[in-house]
């Protein structure tokens, strides 16, 4: 969907907005003519590895803004707004690695219980979103790498979402799914389990 100049454009902007924010605690104003592609709103996180290692993850499940805009806003909150890191110091600057994942609109799965959402859940190409009245959480596509079997992956998005680990089999939870594009300046470090 994005050729690879978008894919340049906007992972050149997010280090470039690292970068400025670092030194004026500001994000950049963007004067550079941008691509009618790239101010359509879509859903998008920023991924921060160093070594494959994750440094910060932030996104939007849901289209807020023109993507390039978006891209700016999670480039600073990955890199000094993740609550689980400490805010990227200048001298990890060059160490960072940058994943941008595009997201599709999610989708509502519906189903009948447990067995059938194991039916419905696509490995590698469904990225999930799980609801129950105030926890909710998702995981990436990428996630399927790590962990490919679909009970696992529910699992761990439970836990995540602070529910049991088995809250997936009661039947009762609110499934969505998308899919993403995602491209990254380094691909052989790209963070490769998308946990966000």
């Amino acid at each position: 969907m994005y050729t690879k100049k978008h894919k340049n454009f906007l992972l050149s902007l997010a280090r470039k907005t690292i970068a400025h924010y670092l030194e004026t605690r500001q994000k950049p104003e963007t004067n550079e003519v941008v691509d009618s592609k790239l101010k359509e709103a879509r859903g998008v996180f920023v991924t921060l590895t160093i070594d494959g290692e994750l440094r910060g993850c932030i996104g939007h499940l849901t289209p807020v803004q023109p993507l390039y805009l978006d891209v700016i806003d999670n480039s600073v909150n990955a890199a000094f707004h993740d609550p689980r890191f400490p805010g990227l110091s200048e001298n990890e600057l060059n160490k960072i690695s940058i994943e941008i994942s595009v997201l599709s609109v999610p989708d509502k799965l519906p189903y009948s219980d447990a067995e059938d959402l194991l039916k419905k859940l696509k490995p590698n190409e469904h990225g999930i979103i799980i609801r129950k009245g105030m926890s909710s959480a998702t995981f990436l596509p990428q996630v399927w790498e790590e962990l490919p079997k679909k009970e696992d992956f529910l699992s761990h998005l439970c836990m995540k979402a602070w529910m049991s680990a088995d809250a997936w089999k009661g039947g009762s939870l609110e499934v969505e799914t998308y899919t993403v594009e995602n491209f990254s300046e380094n691909t052989s470090a790209a963070r490769k389990d998308g946990r966000t």
